[in-house]
C-alpha cells in the first residue's frame, strides 16, 4: 500500500460523511418545498405545513454549517494530493461546481434571512429559494460524480466538454439519485428527532416520507442499472461482478434494514443503517473506479510527490485530533436534545435553580459507604484523560518520526497507524460524550 492509497481513503471518508450529514441537510430543504401550499389552502393545512418547515429548520440549525466542513476537506485534500486531477475536474466541470457553490451560498443566506423575516410572503419566498437550492446542489454534486465515473473528465485544463461532460445519462442519473438519497436521509433523521421530542404527529409524517423516499431511491437505483450498462460499461461490470459488488450488496442490505426499522419505528437504529447504505454506495463506486482516478489516469500517475503526501497525512492527523472531538461534542449535544425546545426549558430550570438561595436548593443524598464520591470519580476521570492525551502526543511524535526519517514502506505504514492512533486517543481524551453529559447535568 502506498501513501496515496491512504490519502484517497481519507478523501472517500470525507465524501461519505458529507453525503450522509450534508445530504440530510439538503433533503430537509426538499421536504420544505413539498409542503408548499396554494393560496386557497385551509388554515389547518397551513398550520401543519408550518410545523413541518419549522421542525426541519430547527433540526438542522445547530449543524448545517459544520456539515460543510467535509466538502472543504474533500476539495482541499484532493487539490493537494492529486493536483493534476483536481485541475482537470475543476476546469471541465466548472459549471456544476459553480451551481453547487451557488446553491450552498443561497441556502446559507436564506437560512440567515429567515430569522429576520415576519411576513408570510417573505417567508414563502425565502423558503422557496432555500428549497430549490437544496435540490440543485446535490444534483450538481451527483452529476460531478457521474461525469468522473463515466470517464468524461480527461486530463488537462478544460480538456472535456463544458456541458456534455455532466449533462449525460450517467451524470443525470447520479444527480437524481443524490437528490433521492438526500430526501431519504433527511426523512429518517427528522423522524428520529421528532420521536426524541415526543412529537407524534411529526414523527408519523416523516416516517411516511422516509418509507416513500426509500422506495423511490431504490427504484431509481434499479432503473439506473441499464443506463450505466449502456453509458458507463466499465463501471457497470466492476460494480455488479467485480470489486464494487461488496459495496453494492452492503448498500442494498442496509437500505432494506432501514426501511424495516423505520416501519417498526426504531428510528435511532435507522439512523445508522441509513448512513451505512450511503457509505456502501460510495464504497462500491470507489472500488469499481480503481485504479483509475480519471479517464486514462491512475492514482499512481495523479499522486503528488512523496513528501507532499507525508505532510498532508500529518496535517490530516493533527486537524482530525482537533476536529473530531469538536464535532463529537456538537453532535452529542444535538442527539441528547440540548438544542430542542425541551432542552432549552431544562437549561432555564437549571439557571433558576442556581439563582435560588443555597438553603432552599434540593440537595443530593450523601454518598453511601463503599461508593466513590464525585470528587474521586473526577480524579479518576482526569487521570484517564491525561493518559489518553499523552498517548495521543506519543502517536503524533511517532508518526512524524516514522514518516519523515524512515524510508522503508513498513515504517511509513506504521507511521500512518501512529497518526490515526493520535486522532483516536485525542478524541477519547476530550471525551465529547462526557462533556455533553456534564452539560446536561449542569
Amino acid at each position: 500500500m502506498h501513501l496515496y492509497d491512504i490519502t484517497i481513503v481519507c478523501i472517500l471518508i470525507g465524501l461519505a460523511l458529507y453525503a450522509v450529514l450534508g445530504g440530510a441537510d439538503f433533503g430537509a430543504g426538499l421536504w420544505q418545498l413539498a409542503t408548499a401550499l396554494r393560496p386557497s389552502a385551509s388554515q389547518e393545512r397551513r398550520r401543519r405545513a408550518e410545523r413541518i418547515r419549522e421542525h426541519a429548520h430547527h433540526s438542522m440549525g445547530p449543524v448545517w454549517e459544520a456539515n460543510h466542513v467535509w466538502l472543504i476537506f474533500v476539495l482541499t485534500v484532493t487539490w493537494t494530493a492529486f493536483p493534476e486531477a483536481f485541475g482537470a475536474i475543476a476546469s471541465t466541470l466548472a459549471v456544476p461546481l459553480f451551481i453547487a457553490g451557488l446553491g450552498i451560498v443561497f441556502r446559507g443566506a436564506a437560512y440567515a434571512l429567515r430569522a429576520g423575516s415576519s411576513k408570510p410572503s417573505e417567508l414563502g419566498a425565502i423558503d422557496t429559494i432555500f428549497s430549490i437550492s437544496s435540490i440543485l446542489t446535490p444534483f450538481a454534486l451527483g452529476a460531478i460524480v457521474g461525469a468522473i465515473a463515466s470517464g468524461r473528465v480527461p486530463l488537462g485544463n478544460a480538456a472535456g466538454h463544458l456541458f456534455s461532460s455532466w449533462l449525460n445519462p450517467t451524470s443525470v442519473l447520479a444527480g437524481v439519485f443524490a437528490v433521492a438519497i438526500s430526501a431519504y436521509m433527511a426523512a429518517v433523521y427528522l423522524a428520529a428527532d421528532a420521536a426524541r421530542n415526543r412529537e407524534r404527529w411529526l414523527r408519523e409524517q416523516f416516517r411516511a416520507r422516509a418509507l416513500l423516499a426509500g422506495a423511490v431511491a431504490g427504484l431509481v437505483a434499479i432503473a439506473g442499472l441499464p443506463v450505466v450498462h449502456a453509458d458507463a460499461h466499465r463501471i457497470y461490470e466492476r460494480l455488479v461482478a467485480g470489486p464494487g459488488l461488496a459495496g453494492l450488496v452492503i448498500s442494498i442490505l442496509a437500505g432494506l434494514a432501514t426501511l424495516t426499522l423505520v416501519a417498526t419505528r426504531r428510528f435511532e437504529a435507522a439512523r445508522v443503517s441509513a448512513a451505512l447504505a450511503v457509505v456502501g454506495v460510495i464504497a462500491g463506486w470507489a472500488l469499481a473506479q480503481q485504479p483509475l482516478l480519471l479517464a486514462h489516469l491512475t492514482l499512481a500517475q495523479a499522486a503528488a510527490p512523496h513528501e507532499t503526501q507525508i505532510a498532508l497525512l500529518v496535517a490530516i492527523a493533527v486537524g482530525g485530533a482537533i476536529l473530531f472531538p469538536s464535532l463529537g461534542l456538537l453532535f452529542g449535544l444535538l442527539l441528547r436534545g440540548r438544542f430542542d425546545p425541551a432542552g432549552e426549558a431544562d437549561a432555564e430550570a437549571e439557571r433558576a435553580h442556581a439563582q435560588r438561595p443555597y438553603a432552599q436548593r434540593p440537595h443530593a443524598p450523601r454518598p453511601q459507604a463503599g461508593r466513590p464520591t464525585a470528587t474521586a470519580r473526577s480524579v479518576l476521570a482526569a487521570s484517564s484523560s491525561g493518559l489518553r492525551a499523552r498517548l495521543a502526543l506519543a502517536g503524533l511524535l511517532g508518526g512524524l518520526g516514522l514518516l519523515t526519517a524512515a524510508e522503508a514502506p513498513w515504517a511509513h505504514g506504521l507511521g500512518v497507524a501512529c497518526l490515526f492512533a493520535c486522532m483516536i486517543f485525542a478524541f477519547l481524551a476530550v471525551d465529547p460524550t462526557g462533556l455533553a453529559a456534564q452539560e446536561d447535568d449542569g
